[in-house]
């Protein structure tokens, strides 16, 4: 199954993150891509992320025959703010040259001529967008005319500094990429703009964000009719309502089911009573 961004350019409908994967990062991306994960998430930005160990991890799968256009490679450019001190660019430089130093930089670490999705890790400030902002949003911009990546995006984001970048940006996010909460509806606010705009929302932290709802009887009720584990309904049900789900799990079963959580459907009764759960 694939999701269709404005610009045309399908993605898959489930992709496998490696924040804090550290050094077995690369033995796990190896492991996602066999359960059948064909859509890798990463980060310029050591403090999190290892992506050079997934660019290693890309280099063994090549070997095994995985081409590299069989597979969906998002990485994101970290402001320095969300940086330690070992910043992919120089942190002295201007914005624009701080980019194009952490996109050349991905490429090397992936071993890669082109991105499929290139992200703004996050806006520099929680409200509104600053000069700042919008000088990285151009230069992000400036890689999708040139076709060095197939969607650009923008993770982190409220709905109000959402809908100003689809206002006056040259080009709209065609990704999204938030932690995702259900005490808040699932960022209900945010998916709605991105169904407005014709945005493929991505959701992180599903499960360990919302610990809370594994608790719910309805949940368990569910999971115990599909004969599959709270996890499955979780991604099941963000699947339905038109979202992206990410995970991370590190346990190749684990990996295997969650793909498999495609294989049964839930009624518009239990997704509704999913959607407001935590409100």
């Amino acid at each position: 199954m694939t999701l269709t961004a404005y610009n045309g350019i399908a993605i898959p409908s489930f992709m496998y993150g490696t924040a804090w994967k550290k050094e077995a990062t690369s033995q796990l991306v190896q492991q996602a891509v066999a359960a059948g994960f064909t859509a890798i998430d990463t980060a310029n930005q050591l403090i999190h992320y290892q992506e050079a160990l997934v660019g290693e991890a890309l280099l063994e799968l090549a070997k095994q025959g995985v081409k590299r256009e069989s597979l969906f490679l998002q990485t994101k450019f970290t402001p320095v703010n969300g940086q330690d001190h070992r910043t992919p660019y120089d942190a002295n430089a201007d914005l624009t040259t701080q980019v194009a130093q952490s996109f050349q930089s991905s490429l090397s670490h992936l071993h890669t001529e082109y991105l499929d999705s290139y992200v703004l890790h996050g806006p520099y400030g929680r409200r509104g967008l600053s000069e700042a902002d919008w000088e990285v949003w151009a230069a992000i911009e400036s890689f999708y005319d040139s076709g060095k990546t197939k969607m650009i995006g923008i993770s982190n984001v409220s709905a109000e500094q959402l809908a100003l970048l689809c206002e006056k940006a040259k080009h709209k996010p065609m990704v999204v990429q938030n932690r995702c909460y259900a005490a808040f509806g699932w960022d209900k606010e945010v998916r709605d703009l991105c169904r407005t705009h014709n945005l493929i929302y991505q959701g992180f932290s599903l499960l360990t964000a919302n610990r809370e709802i594994f608790t719910e009887p309805a949940i368990r009720a569910m999971a115990a009719k599909y004969q599959t584990g709270l996890a499955q309904i979780v991604f099941r049900f963000s699947q339905q309502i038109g979202m992206l789900p990410l995970t991370g799990t590190t346990n190749p079963e684990h990996m295997k089911e969650d793909l498999a959580s495609d294989q049964f459907t839930l009624t518009a009764e239990e997704l509704q009573r999913i959607e407001t759960i935590g409100l």
